[in-house]
């Protein structure tokens, strides 16, 4: 029998010619065919949509959809657990397996990739193949991967992309630029690459994509923050803070965009996006804040004022329907992936919500039988429900559970230490406790924990923002997990979502379904 070492080196053996197998082109081919057996297994052929939205809720795993389920129920006066957030009643829903080339547990980058271009690839890789090497610029000649956007453009359809986050952060970044590292957002950046060589920053390449793309004539909308990647170095170049910005190349990308493109419009505060004349705009710029955006829950009181994903996505709706040949937009929910590593879940729930709220927008806002609405997440968290409270125990409280009869309790349930605990927690991340020494790992499972070190939640509002949870593992920045996330969709070509899925597949359906497919 083999031992656990053994298993190991074996399992070692086996993957890595298997990794050596997995191409480009094998993973481009593979996401095709996908496709095409499901078609084979319809009974009609499905009708070519005129546009796709795809919303991503960044780090939205299934455990973040319950819990902000739950959190939308309680908030509306009801115990929770019977809410379905707007997306939760699409027909068709599927698993997507998220992995990169090289991570069990990925990043956003090369999930985004993946469902940008058909192609998986290597974690902080934007929009290239496996091939290139993590910040080397001389890796990238002839291993940049087309885009649905770039192919969107090409074939004269509008796109745009709405993200809470940075736009040129890794998942709105993958649908219009190419680069060797996810951290390539402005030129002030070339100092950590490897080989910066004469690879062009992210910021850049948004800015200036008609040039790299010659038959289009540019995203039409681009909303988010970020806007320091895009002014000069210069002191107070930043309008509302009064900060310099990142560019050591002295060049204003904002200013740079409205000289680019004809009816353009940059904003960077919500009076003036509130203040812009869809009708009379083609290129839609807004930057509204230094680096991300607010939360959703502190964005009233952001000093420049914000929109939110729900009032971008109205323009970028608005915007690009005018194109009788239709559009691709990508809308992100970005801060949700930022609150969970900050183990901070009412903001991570709070921004889930609001992307529901968007996608409702969407959906009222177009013609179901055509528009494809796909909505997912690129990767998960670990962020945990659990605990057996009772029913309609608000989510971010302390678990209270239910007595022999059945009944709840009245007062919280205690630990083996005697501490009260919450319902959500997470394995790793900050709020970490050093537990007492235990001689053996079986010692833990029969001493009782009175001196675990646990902090006393007794007298602590869990509900508050600022509450972060415990964690097993002491890391600096709670990480990715490795599940399976949901699919959501509804519209032309949403049947071809179902079962469990390579997370490159999801491309080929919206492809197929703007009949843009390409071998």
């Amino acid at each position: 029998m083999f031992s656990r070492l053994s298993l190991a080196i074996a399992s070692t053996l086996i993957a890595l010619p298997l990794i050596a197998q997995e191409t480009p082109q094998k993973w481009f081919d593979e996401g095709h065919d996908a496709v095409q057996k499901r078609l084979a297994h319809l009974s009609e052929t499905p009708k070519r949509a005129k546009n796709v939205i795809l919303f991503i809720g960044d780090g939205m795993g299934v455990s973040t959809v319950t819990a902000a389920r739950i959190l939308a129920g309680q908030l509306a006066g009801n115990t929770g657990e019977e809410n379905e957030l707007y997306f939760e009643n699409f027909p068709n829903v599927a698993f997507s397996k998220t992995y990169n080339v090289n991570q069990q547990t990925p990043d956003s980058a090369g999930t985004m990739t993946a469902m940008a271009t058909g192609v998986k690839t290597n974690a902080a890789l934007i929009s290239v193949n496996q091939y290139v090497s993590l910040g080397d610029c001389s890796s990238m000649q002839g291993n940049s991967l087309p885009t649905l956007l770039e192919m969107a453009e090409n074939k004269g359809m509008s796109t745009g992309i709405v993200t809470t986050a940075r736009i040129t952060h890794a998942t709105p970044a993958a649908n219009y630029a190419h680069s060797m590292h996810r951290n390539f957002e402005d030129d002030g950046d070339t100092a950590a690459m490897s080989d910066p060589g004469n690879c062009i920053d992210i910021a850049r390449q948004l800015v200036e994509f008609s040039v790299h793309n010659p038959d289009s004539d540019g995203l039409e909308v681009a909303l988010g923050g970020g806007r320091l990647n895009f002014l000069p170095k210069a002191e107070g170049a930043d309008p509302e803070e009064g900060v310099p910005g990142e560019r050591l190349d002295g060049r204003d990308l904002s200013a740079e965009w409205l000289k680019r493109y004809p009816h353009a419009a940059y904003v960077w505060n919500k009076a003036q996006f509130d203040a812009v004349d869809i009708g009379k705009t083609e290129h839609l710029l807004g930057l509204f804040d230094g680096s991300h955006m607010e939360y959703e829950l502190d964005r009233p009181r952001d000093t420049g004022g914000e929109p939110s994903l729900s009032e971008m996505t109205v323009a970028a709706i608005r915007l690009l329907e005018k194109n009788p040949k239709g559009y691709y937009l990508n809308v992100e929910a970005g801060r949700i992936d930022h609150a969970h590593h900050a183990t901070n879940p009412q903001r991570a729930l709070l921004d889930t919500i609001e992307l529901a709220k968007a996608v409702k927008t969407a959906y009222e806002m177009t013609d179901p039988n055509e528009t494809l609405i796909i909505v997912t997440a690129d990767h998960s968290h670990v962020m945990t429900v659990a605990g057996y409270p009772t029913r309609g125990n608000p989510i971010l409280g302390k678990v209270i559970g239910n007595d022999a009869h059945g009944a709840p309790k009245h007062k919280p349930e205690l630990a083996g230490d005697g501490l009260p605990y919450t319902t959500l927690g997470y394995i790793n991340g900050p709020g970490h406790r050093v537990l007492e020494d235990f001689e053996s790992a079986d010692a833990i499972l029969t001493k009782p924990l009175n001196k675990s070190g646990r902090a006393d939640l007794t007298n602590v509002d869990t509900t508050a923002p600022g509450f972060h949870p415990e964690t097993l593992v002491a890391i600096g920045n709670e990480t990715h997990g490795g599940e399976d996330v949901a699919v959501y969709a509804s519209g032309p070509g949403a049947e071809l979502v179902s079962g469990l899925m390579e997370q490159n597949v999801i491309f080929h359906i919206m492809t197929n379904a703007l009949q843009l497919e390409q071998r």
